[in-house]
Order: structure tokens, then sequence, then C-alpha cells
């Protein structure tokens, strides 16, 4: 049994969220804004967890909510 070197971060940072993802940082404040994707805040940085990345995703993908409209 190996463990992996490098495991997925639980939690990003607006900068790479908007990486990952490929939505701007403005579409991306707005988004947590209305509630469609979960932040943590420490002292004064915003992570967003990986799984709330993922649920957003997946909704969007499903069809469950409102499209999405980019800025």
């Amino acid at each position: 049994m190996s463990l992996d070197p490098s495991p997925a971060p639980i939690t990003v940072r607006i900068k790479d969220a908007c990486r990952m993802t490929g939505i701007g940082r403005s579409k991306l404040y707005l988004l947590i804004a209305e509630g469609a994707i979960e932040t943590i805040k420490v002292g004064s940085m915003t992570l967003i967890p990986g799984a709330s990345i993922e649920a957003f995703i997946q909704s969007r993908q499903h069809g469950c909510c409102a499209p999405f409209q980019a800025v």
C-alpha cells in the first residue's frame, strides 16, 4: 500500500477556484453571495471547499438549478 505523495486539497483559495473552474473572479464572488458556492473564512483568507465546487458543477451538469449565465 502506497500513500499518494500529493493528495488533492480539501479547500482552495479564490484564485485557484477560478483557475480550476474557468469562472471569473467577479462571477465566483457573485455565486458565493448567492449561496451557490460555500466558503470558509480563516482570518482574512477565504477558502472554498473542493466538495462545494464539485457540488456546484454537478448541479449545473444535471440541470437541477437555474442555468449558469456567463458574465
